[in-house]
């Protein structure tokens, strides 16, 4: 099969197409041909060589997929070769006190396929899923907008939802509401019957954001963004803040929450380090969540509401396979609005 592999960490320039052996599904597990592949910032982290993700390179980028059942393994029953499925892209041991609890995440085996744990991706033509990680394909939805959805709703919703708990009436901020995982966030905390004021550098961003659904929007230079929110809310601030930036961008954003509000972090793009005010959170009796993806169960309930339509996955730009490195350098200038997908 035709795939693309990263030969050393590093830059873009390490992506390189190669010719692999074909993958075959063991027991369980069907083997899908891949007709679309969602890029994520957790592909951009790998590449540079996170250390906790303890891969080896040559590697398979790639978390989400979409595409068509080319072969069953053994055991497999209740799917047919040609059904159109996207793919769940966490993986755990099942056993474990975490897993038996539906906290996959948590397990301590867990991995994301194309980058935690070693499994390869979907930078490729095939690849082998268990069969329980399938998520049906309605008619309506296509292979695009399939691939775009996995990790990023998951994750959204786990933050909005498990983690922040947010209610009908309530305000949550999302920070940076023009990413893939924050234009999931706008549309599951309006779902949930929220107020969502979203933030970016981008003007055009912004307008776009308020076009899927949220209720004010705002560049978030750091200096101002506090006032500007209290100022929307009439000095109530927000109720729950989702953010996925880090840096110094994360102490603003605590800012913007009411006493005893919550604030859900997913992410570091900005930077994996940022200054607290620790008196600011015990005073003020904030709660602050760290979250990575969620469990399958979550999105089984997430899937439905996307095959509903209910929830729809936005996708900024498509390239094919082989121009992988110009969809990373795409997706790394944070020009984009929703998410970038490869085509093999």
């Amino acid at each position: 099969m035709r795939a693309v592999v990263l030969s050393a960490f590093g830059g873009p320039e390490n992506l390189e197409p190669a010719v692999l052996p074909d993958p075959v599904p063991g027991p369980g597990e069907v083997l899908l041909r891949v007709r679309a592949c969602a890029l994520n910032h957790l592909d951009l982290w790998i590449r540079a060589g996170l250390p906790s993700a303890k891969i080896k390179t040559p590697f398979v980028l790639g978390c989400d997929a979409a595409g068509e059942i080319a072969a069953l393994g053994s055991g497999i029953e209740g799917v047919a070769v040609g059904g159109r499925f996207a793919v769940h892209p966490g993986r755990s041991c099942g056993r474990c006190d975490a897993c038996r609890d539906g906290r996959d995440s948590a397990c301590p085996d867990y991995g994301i396929i194309g980058a935690y744990g070693g499994r390869p991706g979907a930078y490729a033509e095939l690849l082998t899923v268990p069969v329980e990680h399938l998520l049906p394909m309605p008619d309506a939805l296509g292979f695009d907008e399939a691939a775009a959805a996995p990790l990023t709703f998951l994750t959204a919703w786990h933050m909005v939802v498990t983690l922040a708990d947010l209610r009908p009436g309530e305000t949550l901020l999302v920070v940076g509401a023009g990413s893939g995982v924050g234009t999931a966030a706008v549309q599951i905390a309006k779902l949930l019957g929220a107020r969502v004021i979203g933030t970016s550098r981008s003007e055009e961003t912004l307008a776009r954001a308020k076009a899927l659904g949220a209720d004010a929007a705002l560049r978030h230079p750091p200096e101002d963004l506090a006032k500007s929110v209290r100022k929307l809310t009439g000095g109530k601030m927000a109720d729950a803040v989702f953010e996925h930036v880090g840096g110094a961008l994360l102490m603003n954003a605590l800012k913007c929450l009411r006493r005893g509000g919550r604030l859900v972090t997913c992410g570091a793009t900005a930077g994996p380090e940022a200054t607290l005010d620790l008196r600011y959170v015990f005073d003020r009796q904030l709660r602050i969540f760290g979250a990575k993806m969620g469990s399958l169960a979550e999105m089984r309930r997430v899937w439905a509401l996307i095959a509903e339509g209910r929830l729809k996955p936005v996708v900024d730009r498509t390239f094919p396979l082989a121009e992988a490195r110009a969809a990373h350098e795409h997706l790394a200038s944070s020009g984009h609005f929703g998410k970038v997908v490869l085509r093999p």
